[in-house]
């Protein structure tokens, strides 16, 4: 009998030519516009040809692995692309696992990630095999840690220097529906790493904002680069806290689209390394994985505490 670690992501596809099936299934089975396909083809295009996400996430299972001792399995599964979390899990029946840890690759509870990555889980997960699952590491000291050591090699803000943490935008719907606890952790996030990191004030914007008519949280990114230049800032520090390694929302969302929005407002912005491979982030996959199991072992039946309705 062994404990198995699953390492949950959103997905990216691995070339330009599997965009129509992967909007697909981002988007629950409806297909996507011709202009929508273009648009993620340009945006992926400016940033190589491809998103990184799935060749880093299979980074940091390694170094995973490599922390947990080479007798743990440790997986990957992604919910919109290949590996999908239905096919690793499926994978384990008639094999000597007997529980499956989820950690899902993003700090903040959200009801459209994390609880979206554990209903994959659960609805996949063969017979006889248990389940535990982390639903948020928003506060955790070693997260708070990992991006503050970014901050600290990016090198500190300067005399003037503005700092913008962010995370993903949410429609606002979602929040009055039942997530509200995705902004307070997130603000959570913020301020526990700007008070490690030594940062006395900071603002706090979203990202990423789907394309849609309704209205996302707020404020988002492009209007507190307009409003902080406004006020006569002229270069800016911009820290994804919502995000734990490189893809489309930080290579090209920010390096590209906010760069160069700032630019075009007369200020520099920089942001420090995401967190990938960092030690001090896989020192935190290994105690959550270890935390999980140890409560596991006290209680029956395994469960996971996200409501699923």
């Amino acid at each position: 009998m062994s404990t198995a670690v699953l390492l949950m992501a959103h997905g990216t596809p691995s070339s330009m030519d599997e965009m129509p099936e992967y909007l697909t299934r981002v988007r629950g089975g409806r297909p996507p516009s011709d202009e929508l396909i273009g648009e993620m083809r340009r945006n992926y295009g400016a940033i190589g040809g491809r998103s990184p996400l799935t060749d880093i996430t299979l980074q940091q299972r390694n170094a995973l692995r490599d922390f947990l001792g080479g007798g743990v399995k440790v997986m990957v599964g992604m919910r919109n692309w290949h590996p999908l979390i239905g096919d690793v899990l499926g994978a384990l029946a008639g094999s000597d696992v007997t529980r499956v840890v989820g950690i899902p690759l993003a700090p903040q509870f959200s009801t459209l990630s994390v609880k979206k990555y554990v209903e994959a889980a659960m609805s996949a997960m063969p017979p006889g095999i248990g389940f535990e699952c982390v639903t948020s590491y928003h506060d955790h000291p070693l997260l708070l840690q990992a991006f503050a050591e970014r901050i600290w090699e990016a090198g500190m803000p300067s005399a003037g220097e503005a700092v913008v943490f962010t995370a993903h935008a949410l429609p606002e719907r979602v929040i009055a529906e039942g997530n509200p606890s995705y902004l307070e952790q997130v603000r959570a996030t913020a301020r526990g790493v700007a008070d490690r990191a030594g940062i006395a004030t900071f603002d706090l914007a979203f990202q990423s904002a789907g394309r849609t008519r309704e209205p996302w949280t707020g404020p988002g990114l492009g209007d507190v680069i307009r409003n902080r230049a406004a006020s006569g800032v002229r270069r800016l520090m911009v820290a994804p806290i919502g995000f734990v390694c490189d893809h489309t929302e930080i290579l090209y969302d920010i390096d590209v689209q906010a760069k160069g929005l700032a630019a075009e407002c007369g200020v520099e912005l920089r942001r420090p390394a995401t967190l990938n491979t960092s030690p001090t982030f896989i020192a935190l996959l290994s105690e959550l994985s270890k935390r999980v199991v140890a409560t596991a072992l006290n209680r029956q039946p395994f469960s996971c505490p996200i409501p699923l309705t």
